[in-house]
This record gives C-alpha cells, sequence and structure tokens, in this order.
C-alpha cells in the first residue's frame, strides 16, 4: 500500500504534492490537481511566469473543470502508455469521465515558431493546446468550469472579451503582458471578474469539451475534433514508448511511467531537459528549502544518458548530449543552465505568493549557477565517454573541449567547494567533489586512449592516480568515505563510489561505507542526504530522505552483492510511489508525503538505474550466474557492458 496520500494538517487547503498529475508537451506542463483544478501552468515554456499558479498561493491563477458539487474523484489514471489523465467523478446523480492532455499534433513550420534554437526536426509538435473533455456515463451530471488565470506568477488579472459568434470563445489578456489565452468550448460561459464560469447539465451519452489555447495554433472548435486531437496525442505517445526497450518484469509500469515523465520534462526545441516542474515546493514543510528546479543540470548529464541509452531512447539521448555539449563550449562550465542555454539564473524572491502550504520564501531562478561545485567536469566527460562508447566513435572536433575540461578539473581538484548538494554554507573539501574530479581524469585518459593519444592519456591517468590516493588517503577514515576532509560525518553521494568506478565493488571500503550509509544514515530503510545537524549548509531546519539517495543506494547494494537487501529495498521505494506512480524530490518516512519539487527527473533516472540493476541480478541468479559484475570498466551506473553497446537506429515517432 503507497503511503504517499498522508494528508496535511487538516486546516491544509493544498493537495498532497503527490496527488497532483502532471502534463506536458514537451515545452510546457501542467499539474493537475485531484479536485480536477490546473494548478501549475506556465507559459511559453517550462521556466516561464505561471499563469496558473494556484499550488504556490490559493489566490495566484486555476482551472477547474468537474462536478459542480463534489471534489473527490472515484478514480484517476494515465491512460496507458500515454500522457492523458483520465478523473473519473461519482456523483450522487451520475458518473462523469474528464480528460486532460496538452495537444501534441503534427509539425509546424519554422516561421510559426517562436523559438529560435531547434534540434532536428521530427514529425510531431508541440499544439500549444491545453484540452479538457467530458463525458457523462450514467445519470446526469451538473458540471462546472471555472478559469481563472492570473498572468506572471498572480499578479497580472485577465480581462476577458468575448469573440467569435455567441459565447463560446473568449480571449485573457493581461495589460503590459505579451501572451494571450484563447478559450473555446461547447459550454456557454460567462465572464465574473477576471475569471470564466459555465454551468451546465450532461446526461448520459452527452459530452463537451473546453480548450486553452496560447499560441496562434486554434484548439478545436467541436468535441468531434477535439476527440480526434486526444486521439492523435495519443497515438503520438504510444509510437514513443514502443521506441523503448522494456524488460518483461512486473516493475515494467514503473520504467514505463518514469521514462513518459522523463520525456514530458524535456525541452524538445533544444533536447534540454529540467530537474523538475516546479519551484519553490518545499524540501521542508513551512520551511525555508525552496528552490527553482526548471533548469537544466550537468550533473544529470551522465544520469540522463545512462536511463535513456539503457530504455532504448536513442535520439533523446543524443538531443539531450548535445544540449550539454553545446552549453560546455563556453570558457567556464557552469553547474546548471537555462533550457535553451542561459547562462544567468538569476534568483529572487516572489514575496507577494505565500508558498505551498506556506513555506516561504517562493523561489524563481536559482542562485547556485555561479557557484563552484567541482564534480562538473567528471560529470561532462563521464557524459561524452558514454557518447563515444555508444557509438565507438569520437568525433576530432570533441578533442579541445574533453582537453579543457580535464584540465580544468586538474586546476581545481585541491580547491574547495560547494559540493554536489549545493550547499550554501562554507567550502569544503567534499569527498564527492574529488571522486568526480578523478572521473574527469581517469575519462579523459580513456578517451584519449580511445583517440590513440598514449602519451597524453599516460599523463591524465598519473593525475587520476594522485587525486585517488588523496582521496583515500584523507576522504576515508576506518575504512568509511565521509562527507569531506574534516569531518567524519556521512554523506549519500559517497554511493556514487561503486557506481562511478572509483572503486570496485568488491573493495573493502566501498562495502563498508554503503553498509554505514545503510545502518546510520536512513530513517526507516529511506536514505537523508546528510545528517543537517552534522553539516554546514546554511539553512534552517530538517528535509526529508533524498528519494534519489534511496535509488542510489539499492543499485550500490546489487554492485556490493547484497542482492537480497537491494530487492527489498527497490520493492519498499516502489511501494512509496504516488497513485500516478510519480515521485517528488523526498520523501517524509514518519508520514509517507512527498516533499520538493514535482515531479522529479533526478528521482525517475535513479529508479531506473536502481530497477534495472536488481532486474538484471534477478535474470543473473535464475540463470545460475553471480548477480555481481565487478568488471574495470567505467561503464556509468551498470555493471553489464551489453547495456552501452551500440543500439539499433530507429526513426523518430
Amino acid at each position: 500500500m503507497s503511503l504517499d496520500n498522508a494528508n496535511p494538517p487538516l486546516s491544509s487547503t493544498f493537495p498532497p504534492i503527490a496527488d497532483y498529475g502532471f502534463l506536458s508537451d514537451c515545452e510546457t506542463n501542467a499539474l493537475v490537481a485531484p479536485s480536477g483544478a490546473i494548478e501549475w501552468l506556465c507559459l511559453p515554456r517550462h521556466d516561464g511566469p505561471s499563469v496558473f499558479g494556484a499550488v504556490l498561493d490559493r489566490d495566484a491563477g486555476t482551472f477547474r473543470l468537474g462536478p459542480a458539487d463534489t471534489m473527490v474523484p472515484a478514480a484517476r489514471r494515465y491512460l496507458p502508455g500515454t500522457m492523458i489523465l483520465e478523473t473519473t467523478w461519482g456523483t450522487d446523480r451520475g458518473w462523469l469521465i474528464v480528460r486532460d492532455v496538452l495537444l501534441v499534433g503534427p509539425w509546424h513550420d519554422k516561421d510559426e515558431r517562436s523559438t529560435t534554437h531547434r534540434r532536428a526536426p521530427t514529425d510531431h509538435d508541440a499544439d500549444h493546446v491545453l484540452l479538457r473533455t467530458m463525458r457523462c456515463v450514467n445519470g446526469s451530471v451538473e458540471v462546472q468550469l471555472e478559469c481563472d488565470p492570473i498572468f506572471d506568477y498572480g499578479r497580472r488579472y485577465a480581462q476577458w472579451e468575448y469573440v467569435g459568434e455567441g459565447y463560446h470563445e473568449a480571449v485573457a489578456s493581461a495589460e503590459g503582458w505579451g501572451t494571450k489565452l484563447r478559450l473555446t468550448t461547447d459550454l456557454r460561459v460567462g465572464f465574473e471578474g477576471s475569471r470564466v464560469r459555465a454551468v451546465s447539465t450532461l446526461k448520459a451519452g452527452e459530452t463537451a469539451f473546453v480548450s486553452l489555447a496560447f499560441s496562434d495554433h486554434p484548439g478545436p472548435k467541436t468535441y468531434d475534433e477535439a476527440y480526434e486531437r486526444l486521439v492523435k496525442t495519443a497515438d503520438y505517445w504510444h509510437q514513443w514508448l514502443a521506441h523503448g526497450t522494456f524488460p518483461d518484469h512486473p516493475w515494467r509500469q514503473y520504467l514505463q511511467r518514469s521514462a513518459l515523465t522523463l520525456k514530458g520534462l524535456s525541452y524538445s526545441p533544444t533536447g534540454a531537459m529540467i530537474a523538475a516542474a516546479t519551484t519553490s515546493l518545499p524540501e521542508t514543510p513551512g520551511g525555508e528549502r525552496n528552490w527553482d528546479y526548471r533548469y537544466s543540470w550537468v550533473r544529470d548529464s551522465t544520469f540522463m544518458l545512462w536511463g535513456l541509452h539503457s530504455l532504448g531512447f536513442e535520439w533523446e539521448a543524443n538531443d539531450y548530449f548535445y544540449f550539454m555539449q553545446d552549453a560546455a563550449q563556453a570558457d567556464d562550465l557552469q553547474v546548471m543552465y537555462g533550457i535553451q542555454g542561459e547562462r544567468e539564473l538569476i534568483e529572487e524572491t516572489l514575496d507577494h505568493l505565500s508558498g505551498y502550504d506556506n513555506a516561504r520564501p517562493v523561489r524563481i531562478g536559482n542562485g547556485a549557477y555561479n557557484q563552484r561545485q567541482h564534480d562538473v567536469w567528471g560529470t561532462m566527460l563521464d557524459s561524452i565517454f558514454l557518447h563515444a562508447k555508444s557509438r565507438d566513435h569520437l568525433p576530432e572536433r570533441r578533442w579541445p573541449l574533453i582537453k579543457r575540461l580535464v584540465e580544468a578539473a586538474i586546476e581545481n581538484w585541491q580547491k574547495p567547494d560547494k559540493g554536489i548538494w549545493e550547499v550554501r554554507g562554507g567550502d569544503q573539501h567534499f569527498t564527492s567533489s574529488k571522486v568526480m574530479c578523478w572521473v574527469a581524469c581517469d575519462r579523459g585518459s580513456r578517451l584519449a586512449t580511445l583517440r590513440e593519444n598514449h602519451e597524453q592519456a599516460a599523463i591524465w591517468r598519473e593525475k587520476a592516480d594522485e587525486i585517488k590516493a588523496d582521496i583515500l588517503d584523507k576522504g576515508c577514515r576506518d575504512g568509511i568515505f565521509t562527507q569531506h576532509y574534516d569531518t567524519d560525518a556521512l554523506d549519500a553521494s559517497a554511493l556514487l563510489i561503486p557506481l562511478v568506478r572509483f572503486l570496485p565493488p568488491d573493495d573493502e571500503r566501498v562495502r563498508k561505507t554503503v553498509m554505514a550509509i545503510a545502518d546510520n544514515l536512513t530513517i526507516d530503510g529511506l536514505v537523508l542526504r546528510y545528517k543537517v545537524e552534522e553539516t554546514d549548509d546554511g539553512l534552517q531546519g530538517e528535509e526529508g530522505t533524498f528519494t534519489i539517495c534511496s535509488f542510489w543506494l539499492v543499485s550500490a547494494l546489487s554492485e556490493i552483492g547484497e542482492h537480497h537487501l537491494a530487492r527489498d529495498l527497490c520493492q519498499k521505494l516502489l511501494g512509496y510511489a504516488s497513485p500516478l506512480h510519480l515521485y517528488a524530490e523526498e520523501i517524509d518516512p514518519r508520514s509517507g508525503r512527498h516533499l520538493g519539487n514535482f515531479p522529479q527527473a533526478f528521482t525517475h533516472l535513479a529508479l531506473i538505474n536502481a530497477v534495472m540493476h536488481v532486474i538484471r541480478a534477478d535474470e543473473k541468479l535464475a540463470a545460475g550466474m553471480q548477480p555481481l559484475s565487478a568488471h574495470d570498466e567505467p561503464l556509468p551506473l551498470e555493471p553489464d557492458p551489453v547495456v552501452v553497446a551500440p543500439a539499433a537506429k530507429k526513426k523518430k515517432p
């Protein structure tokens, strides 16, 4: 039984984070509350200002469609293999089904596009239309539409005017704001200040629709057209998912939903992947650990490429790799970038918003973009290495970038930094940062060997050995890797040590570290990043267990041969999934509540890695083989070399 439905305090008007549904057209996204209200939609892209922002303030805009007399649905699900959310409502007089989707349609000509940076065109493109359909399947149901957009994070109220004939079309605009919304429906709508309302009764077999278009591309004009476009969008998602390769296993559904979620968190014009759909959903209930995650982190790149390659999504892996490579061409590699490669992500607070369940401040932008985090060069080089291995080819034009990244790691590895968790306290000699500097030199040496530059390979191999010796001397105490050189405290980032092949999984120090984290850095089996009382992170309050770290523990346990422990923990973690198989950043182990931004790409990436570790170990055990394969090839996050063999080329759907 899933524990994530534990409710916030009874006085809260906010749904639990895990109860939101997630919609996407791969350019923007929306969150749908159980009440049938769209409570998050940013335009014109994932990181734009919100039009519906009720997830951060109940007065920041919402769009509800559903029965007039009930707010609690009977059931919710995604139509299998799609990003179409279906909500079933039971009332005293009848039953109603609502389907919500951000439409995907045929490719739009370039001169109609608002963006200037586009990866290779495909057959499909975002329609920039939010579509909601209704069908009464039994009895009769009084339905209600309330659309109250408030532009610019709840700061600019909409002004509505009718267009076309009758009372079925209206356009919302705001003074000084470029984006307009065009609402089209077969219901009759009226205006109440800044919102549109409609009330009607549907009888068994009757239907209705409402579309909200936010570009020059029109929404459907009739229910039949709406249904046709919904079906075409479903076909798109089915075709896309069919290009993946999923094991025939009971956990297959978790892998497929994670793949769809990652695709939904992508930005198709550039290939970027946002870390999460939201900003400022709190890591601590009512606390200040609230960040904007609608950007693309370099740190995600290796995990992203491994996850996409392992599931057969070569096109998306290629797009994401080239986005990160383009970003890395600048002289100074940053921690994160905007989804069109923007380098400045100035952080500010929106003090007019109350925050989710009164968690303040609400932040947009992310001040960590200009932090010094020394893992970035290793992460980027690991990605280049994985990309080259998957194609058995290293283009010559990539060599200057490789040299610059390795030399940056060599120049900086002895300096303190902010670390993988982007602490806002003092700089430290974080062990994980040193390990990733070792990764930079190790992968650089291997890439030089692939290029047959053996002299350079030897130089970088010698530097990698120097860094490793320093880490083993200063970052490992009593055979256990510590958070940084000046502490005995544990840190979950040490779970990456066997995954990036810093040491082989059968090394006793790896085993002791993994088991120490399992025993001492967990609450009810779920893993903390670190203990806040032992870490100067510059913030107040507690935080939940980090779900990515818990999935890392699954992978690390599998690596060291503790397969049954790995399988049991993986099963437990899958039980914490939301009813729609989505994950936020953290889980409160006391209540099972999801915390932090939602849905979280890093969590779903770690899920893919952990689940594939367990499934492949199961397969080896079933075949009478040992599940541990401690080879010395640094094939990121997976002990089986076959994973990164060149995949069969598939046509992009």
